[in-house]
């Protein structure tokens, strides 16, 4: 096996190259990499200038594997497919790299029926050593995502989890983003709102209970709830068992932008898109579309994920980090008719 790097079409320059170039022992140059802060100014800048005209770079796997990780977070999401996770993942890796570490990004659950931890893929990167984790959404069976990690510290991003000791978690405040939108509707008129959402987990139940909470703080009935997860076929169900009652809601509140899609289905079928509001929530590219012009709340996925980055690198556990939402008005929160 080479000694930092891995033999492909073309020979890969490796550290006793850059050592031979620079004038320097090879211990040195990896002294350089790992620890640049005790190598001379004039010896460090040789080395450098010496990778640099050979093309070398450092081996991360091996460096983790050695135990040289610092420069190394994990990031484990629970599904890569989710737009609002992936602006949490950018962000983060974007703080991660302005602090000199590396973000390497895994999905935690198997595709297909069902939330299942894909274990071969945590475990692949818990035997790389992380320094440190950023779980990304609600995963599954999470003990075993800990167990996984060792002594790695772990900061929980855009999750409502069940609280683990010494894991700090930054989400968006759902309590003040269902409050926004209540007020929303009820300043355009609306009395009877409705909401479809409350399955799929922490936080699909919270947002659900944030509802019924705004809804009483103005008076208002809070009983015109129907159950749906994230999808828009749950949100298209949960829209026509609401309109199916005697007294159906005049706007209709949705867990996510893609229920609140299904939502819009629903009435659209029923020739009711002009009359009944709809929003959504987490301000997904979907909601701006043209076709959709969907009023949702915006998390402020970005802040979430630097903040989550930052918590990391300065190992501050400050428990629970909410971040403040906004409202984005769009065409879809029509004013109550009559």
């Amino acid at each position: 096996m080479a000694d930092d790097g891995s033999t492909g079409a073309a020979r890969r320059a490796t550290m006793r190259d850059v050592a031979v170039r620079a004038a320097v022992s090879k211990s040195l140059v990896s002294l350089a990499f790992s620890s640049p802060e005790s190598v001379s100014q004039e010896r460090l800048r040789r080395i450098l200038d010496a990778a640099d005209a050979l093309g070398f770079r450092p081996n991360r796997v091996a460096r983790s594997l050695n135990g040289a990780r610092d420069d190394f977070v994990g990031i484990l999401v629970a599904d890569s497919r989710n737009p609002v996770f992936a602006e949490v993942v950018d962000a983060a890796r974007l703080s991660l790299s302005a602090g000199g570490r590396l973000g390497l990004m895994t999905s935690a659950v198997l595709p297909g029926a069902g939330a299942r931890l894909d274990l071969e893929a945590v475990a692949m990167l818990g035997d790389l050593q992380p320094s440190g984790l950023i779980v990304v959404g609600s995963v599954p069976s999470m003990d075993r995502v800990v167990e996984a990690m060792g002594s790695a510290r772990i900061v929980i991003a855009s999750a409502r989890p069940e609280r683990l000791a010494g894991a700090a978690t930054v989400r968006g405040d759902d309590e003040v983003g269902v409050r926004l939108v209540v007020d929303h509707l009820a300043a355009l008129g609306h009395r009877r709102i409705g909401h479809v959402g409350g399955a799929g987990g922490r936080v699909a139940s919270g947002r659900a209970d944030a509802f019924v909470a705004a809804m009483r703080e103005r008076g208002l009935d809070p009983e015109l709830v129907a159950e749906s997860d994230f999808s828009e076929a749950a949100g298209f169900r949960a829209a026509h068992a609401l309109l199916d009652l005697d007294g159906p809601p005049t706007a209709i509140t949705a867990v996510n932008d893609l229920a609140a899609i299904g939502v819009t289905a629903a009435l659209r079928q029923r020739g009711l898109t002009d009359s009944v509001a709809v929003t959504g929530y987490d301000n997904t590219y979907l909601a701006a579309l043209g076709a959709v012009e969907l009023t949702s709340v915006d998390p402020d996925n970005a802040t979430i994920g630097h903040r989550a980055a930052e918590l990391l690198l300065s190992e501050e556990n400050p428990g629970e980090v909410l971040v403040a939402p906004t409202l984005r008005i769009r065409a879809s929160s029509v004013p109550v008719r009559g």
